[in-house]
């Protein structure tokens, strides 16, 4: 019984780090996205960063 506990485990933890590595996206994304417009065309945001224009938050 111990393997299957320890595989719950570590499916959970690895679905855990998933959704904080969401999480953190996100959070990233609003700070970025609440600079001033100057600051973020300095920066290259989101130009530089193609992968984040289709994906929806």
């Amino acid at each position: 019984m111990a393997p299957l506990t320890s595989t719950f485990l570590g499916a959970f933890r690895q679905y855990a780090g998933k959704l904080k590595t969401m999480r953190d996206e996100v959070r990233t994304r609003r700070m970025l996205d609440s600079l001033p417009a100057d600051l973020r065309k300095d920066i290259g945001w989101p130009d530089r960063y193609p992968k984040f224009r289709g994906r929806s938050v």
